[in-house]
């Protein structure tokens, strides 16, 4: 019996050294010099230790000092365990510590309900040396809690954390590391008071985010309002400021949603998220220019290096991120690649008056696209439009920033690319419910559809490039090509035969047959145009007006159909011709189109003040 008595406290010294060497090692081993894998490898190593370590610990007898020791081991082994994700062990651990507390206590200990077990060990009126320990296990099970969302169990539980926060906030257990700062005293791998205060924080965040996801934005507006004001990382502080601006959003204030998502840019100048939800507001409000400028920003940040996720000190091990993973979170954290951005922002600035720069972005995107790995390519989310598609986007915006040359050599590639592969006959048939045999063939048709479309559209936008150089044999040439191959193309509504699509068989916008309605329309007008500049009147006349039938709102069509009937002497023609059309496209050119499908700039214009005039004419001598 003496020599048992001699020999435990050399056991527990050895075994207090054995578990702060093993923090130590921890703390010391160099985060920025590790790999991800080299830190998990290390950290299932040292998982192991703590385990082996914990095994011999469990068996010491039920006193103070003892179990101190071994509620410290359990908290480490804990905090690795969970930091593997592995949390039902992490909940076995925290479940026998907790039965080990009660024990020592003599209470009762028959609940079987987490909950239960917890108020039971936290209101134990044994000794007042574990609590400190209690209290810091329960920090582990709060973690786990949020990192498997479980948080209607965190509401259920909210008073007791709140007062875990304060108790913690105020140093409990601190003195007695104090006193015995030198190594008898058990070591912990995370500041517990630290990990409170970022659980806090992240709890608001999650229960925000799910509040929100679920409409109710004001509940959540209040306690993310109070949670930005907490001590934590500016990661987390600005996360508080983006899930109030999301809020505000919904309650459709978007001014006061703008100030909170700058709020979050100005406490972490890398919320990419603030900045995204910020272009989406500008796009809803129509504000362009601070939408492309959002879009700029938001692109040249997504390009900066990634930097190590900033953590309250002591936390890394449980960050925010391992915390903070719900999918109603994610969702409002979720922003585009940044070669998704670069594309929009490509699109906008070609759309609305800035060529010059949409042509570089254009430039930007195609050469990083070709440097980039294919496989990354192909998971941009949301998807990128295909490679023939983003050349023919690219050369549509070069010609119109009077680059025709440019854009014909992007058009070539695209032909070259895919000419050899078109199909003689291709039939659209009308979508609906189909078996999965039905569905791959129909995968395969539109797969010869889509390359149809593409070469078609390349040879349009060449016609358009000979237009602009006044070529109009060239151009006539062109838009033929462009319009043999859309004959090619037969729609097939059920129950009946296959037959030339027109355009009241298009029922949305973006499809194929929308698409080929499109590039008809343009071809024909751009080929009846290029018959006015030679004095080919009445071929000029039948395309433009079977540009019209394909494509009711083509702007260059209509007017320049209305000035074939002029010089044909058919005049009041002429006139409802240009009424017409004016009555009908009031509006400026569809952003859901690509840029390629829209109506050219280039090449001859009529002015529209001069038409109303001749109509005047024409009305005071009919008077």
């Amino acid at each position: 019996m003496t020599n048992t008595m001699y020999q435990t406290p050399s056991l527990l010294d050895a075994w207090i050294k054995e578990n702060n060497n093993l923090v130590i090692t921890w703390k010391d081993r160099g985060d920025d010099a590790l790999t991800r894998d080299q830190d998990q490898i290390h950290l299932r190593s040292c998982s192991a230790e703590f385990h082996k370590l914990l095994g011999k610990v469990q068996g010491i007898p039920h006193l103070a000092d003892h179990t101190l020791l071994e509620l410290t081991v359990v908290y480490n082994t804990c905090v690795c365990v969970t930091a593997q994700s592995l949390f039902s062990g992490a909940e076995l651990l925290l479940k026998q510590a907790t039965e080990r507390v009660l024990q020592m206590t003599v209470d009762d200990h028959n609940a079987s309900d987490t909950l239960v077990l917890w108020r039971t060990v936290l209101r134990s009126e044994g000794s007042k040396a574990l609590k400190p320990c209690v209290l810091y296990l329960l920090c582990l099970q709060w973690a786990i809690w949020l990192a498997t969302c479980q948080l209607k169990t965190i509401q259920e539980f909210k008073d007791e954390l709140f007062r875990l926060v304060e108790t913690l906030s105020t140093g409990v257990g601190d003195d007695r590391r104090r006193e015995a700062a030198s190594s008898d005293f058990p070591l912990l791998l995370i500041d517990p008071r630290c990990l409170s205060e970022q659980l806090q924080i992240c709890t608001v965040i999650a229960q925000g985010a799910e509040r929100l996801s679920e409409g109710g934005s004001l509940d959540a507006l209040s306690n993310l309002q109070t949670a930005s004001s907490l001590s934590a990382p500016r990661t987390l502080v600005a996360y508080t400021h983006l899930l109030s601006g999301s809020c505000l959003s919904h309650m459709s204030c978007p001014q006061m949603a703008l100030q909170c998502y700058r709020k979050a840019l100005e406490t972490d100048s890398r919320c990419v998220c603030a900045l995204y939800q910020s272009m989406l507001i500008y796009r809803q409000m129509g504000n362009i220019q601070a939408e492309i400028q959002a879009l700029r920003l938001l692109h040249s940040t997504l390009m900066l290096p990634c930097t190590t996720e900033p953590a309250l000190p002591g936390t890394r091990l449980l960050s925010p991120s391992f915390l903070l993973h719900s999918q109603s979170l994610s969702s409002l954290l979720w922003v585009p690649s940044a070669l998704s951005v670069l594309h929009s922002l490509a699109q906008k600035c070609v759309l609305h008056g800035r060529v010059s720069e949409g042509v570089e972005y254009y430039l930007d995107l195609l050469a990083a696209l070709h440097s980039e790995n294919q496989h990354v390519v192909q998971i941009q989310i949301p998807p990128l439009p295909r490679m023939p598609e983003l050349y023919l986007e690219a050369g549509a915006a070069l010609l119109m920033a009077q680059r025709p040359a440019d854009c014909m050599a992007l058009c070539e590639e695209v032909i070259s690319s895919v000419k050899e592969l078109l199909p003689e006959k291709v039939v659209l048939e009308e979508t609906e419910e189909k078996s999965e045999a039905e569905t791959r063939g129909c995968a395969e048709c539109d797969d010869k559809v889509e390359m149809l479309l593409w070469v078609a559209a390349a040879y349009l936008l060449q016609g358009h490039c000979y237009t602009h150089l006044k070529d109009w044999k060239q151009s006539v040439t062109y838009y033929t090509r462009c319009i043999n191959l859309l004959v090619r193309v037969r729609f097939k509504k059920s129950g009946f035969p296959p037959q030339i699509p027109s355009a009241d068989m298009v029922s949305k916008k973006g499809t194929d047959l929308c698409i080929l309605q499109r590039l008809k329309g343009l071809s024909l007008a751009g080929r009846g145009i290029s018959f006015t500049q030679t004095d080919q009147l009445r071929e000029a006349l039948r395309d433009l007006q079977l540009s019209l039938q394909a494509l009711p709102e083509c702007v260059g069509a209509g007017l320049w159909c209305g000035e074939v009937f002029w010089r044909l002497g058919r005049r009041l023609e002429a006139a409802a011709c240009w009424e017409k059309t004016w009555s009908v496209t009031t509006q400026s050119s569809e952003e859901s189109l690509s840029v390629y499908l829209q109506e050219p700039q280039t090449g001859p214009l009529l002015d529209s003040a001069g038409l109303r005039r001749k109509i005047q004419e024409l009305g005071t001598l009919s008077a």
